[in-house]
């Protein structure tokens, strides 16, 4: 059996081909919105490879796109940064072949299929694409037939785990042998959905909130509230750049950076201590609900999670979400840590976040648990008018994948060694100084820290630790703005400890 129909233009290079499945989503849209939305998704891709300095041609079809490249190499280094593509199910290496009976078809696979089966158990995966009428051989057909001839070769057919998996899809003319598919992440192409804007902080919840809501098709910029100072906005500069650069093709996000500082100083000053982080919160919201007027953004993103702080409990979210009337999106908000985790690991965010940690400079011993809104309101008027507008019409704005975070680095800030002549200052709760403290340190809780700084010794030299090295960078910056020498030990007390410890294990130390 024989087919003559007309083939697919010659490829220049048939294996430096990608094959890139979209979404189940995108396919049974509409046909006007499935045009639309496949014609977004080729100029992300597109997005990408740029990035990579790669060159390519691209080719939408119904439910697929083929992106061919000058090289095999070329397609290899593509295929990973296409599979970080919303609106992705699957990107595989294919080779495509001409045939014209079932006998090429089998032939071909045994040409590329038989030395990877040698003594592996494997199984045949065929499919027809395209138009059937116009393939004569079936799909069960193909299976069996190239199965067999394999089968003389490897060590059995297992079609529930095999060792080797041989793929193939034909079409009329055409087909595609693959060993694999590389997943993607699904959804729908970025951009599609409007645009919003994510409070973010670096840690763990809203980078996660933020590659939720970008799968939805949501273009983002992002609102940071700094409360640590420098190294507490580099490090969430680092969070975001990652999932600017690594996921977010096809859009230029830019961080909106606002010093909160006098903002949780008057907090302090003028309102009760209970309500200290549900005002907050609510700040925060309208932060970037002026934010969002600015950029066009329709909603506003968060990545909080019901009964996580107590500022998140049912109630405390319903009082916080009253500082808006835009929409809030919190894609987390029936999550548990370790789900959102494992997101974080996926996305390459998590060491990242990691070393920013958690950080709030309002930790009051009794924080309200159910505030409520008449209360809450009382306690916001006392805050100074306009200082809020102010904050944000000074703010700081940062494109992420053109920024160099080298040239916001301030490496004198930290230290990797503790200076002989140093005093030394542990900043974390007595428990835990009382767990382990390095030897000679003195202890001094954060937020009391922060008060007596001006009084300190300007003649000593200081080095201060904290859990992860981002409230000892922040006063350490506090503290020399005031003329003190101070440095922050890198990545905190469980780097110290680490390094003390391998220190006392080097033989021959007595």
């Amino acid at each position: 059996m024989t087919y003559d129909a007309a083939r697919p233009a010659t490829r220049q290079n048939a294996d430096a081909l990608l094959l890139v499945r979209y979404s189940g989503e995108l396919t049974t849209k509409a046909r006007p919105t499935r045009v639309a939305f496949s014609k977004r998704l080729a100029r992300n891709v597109k997005d990408a490879l740029r990035s990579l300095g790669l060159r390519s041609q691209l080719e939408r079809r119904h439910d697929r796109m083929h992106v061919q490249f000058r090289t095999a190499e070329d397609a290899a280094l593509a295929a990973p940064a296409i599979a970080r593509v919303f609106g992705i199910q699957s990107v595989s290496h294919v080779e495509e072949r001409p045939w014209q009976s079932l006998d090429d078809l089998v032939r071909q696979g045994i040409e590329l299929f038989g030395e990877s089966v040698v003594g592996k158990r494997f199984a045949v995966r065929a499919r027809r694409i395209g138009n059937r009428e116009r393939i004569p051989v079936s799909s069960s057909e193909l299976a069996g037939t190239l199965g067999a001839a394999l089968g003389e070769r490897a060590a059995g057919v297992d079609l529930r785990s095999p060792e080797v998996t041989a793929y193939i899809e034909v079409g009329p003319g055409y087909a595609h042998y693959f060993r694999e598919a590389m997943a993607g992440p699904g959804g729908l192409p970025l951009g599609v959905e409007g645009r919003a804007v994510a409070l973010v902080s670096g840690g763990f919840d809203s980078a996660v909130a933020v590659w939720q809501l970008q799968k939805r098709g949501v273009a983002l910029d992002y609102v940071f509230c700094n409360l640590g100072g420098r190294s507490h906005q580099l490090g969430t500069l680092r969070v975001m750049k990652h999932i600017a650069e690594h996921w977010s093709y096809g859009t230029r996000p830019h961080l909106h950076a606002l010093e909160f500082e006098d903002l949780t100083q008057e907090l302090q000053r003028a309102c009760a201590p209970r309500y200290w982080q549900v005002l907050l919160k609510r700040l925060m919201l309208r932060a970037a609900t002026l934010v969002a007027a600015d950029r066009g953004a329709g909603a506003i993103v968060t990545g909080e999670a019901i009964g996580q702080v107590s500022s998140q409990t049912l109630q405390n979210l319903a009082v916080i979400s009253r500082a808006t009337e835009l929409p809030i999106f919190r894609p987390l908000v029936g999550a548990n840590k370790e789900e959102i985790l494992r997101v974080a690991h996926h996305i390459g965010s998590y060491e990242l976040s990691k070393v920013v940690g958690e950080y709030c400079a309002l930790v009051p011993s009794k924080p309200a648990t159910a505030a409520r809104l008449e209360t809450v309101e009382i306690e916001e008027a006392r805050i100074a008018d306009g200082l809020l507008e102010q904050v944000t019409a000074n703010r700081s704005m940062f494109e992420l994948r053109s920024l160099d975070l080298d040239t916001l680095d301030d490496t004198s800030l930290q230290v990797d060694t503790i200076p002989p002549d140093a005093t030394v200052l542990d900043l974390r709760t007595k428990q835990a100084y009382q767990n382990w403290h390095l030897p000679g340190a003195l202890f001094l809780e954060f937020a009391e820290a922060m008060r007596a700084y001006p009084a300190f010794d300007r003649s000593t030299r200081y080095v201060l630790y904290c859990e992860f090295g981002l409230k000892s960078a922040h006063l350490a910056e506090r503290m020399r703005a005031e003329g003190l020498d101070a440095a922050s030990y890198r990545h905190g007390a469980t780097s110290l400890r680490k390094a003390t410890t391998a220190s006392l294990d080097t033989p021959g130390r007595d």
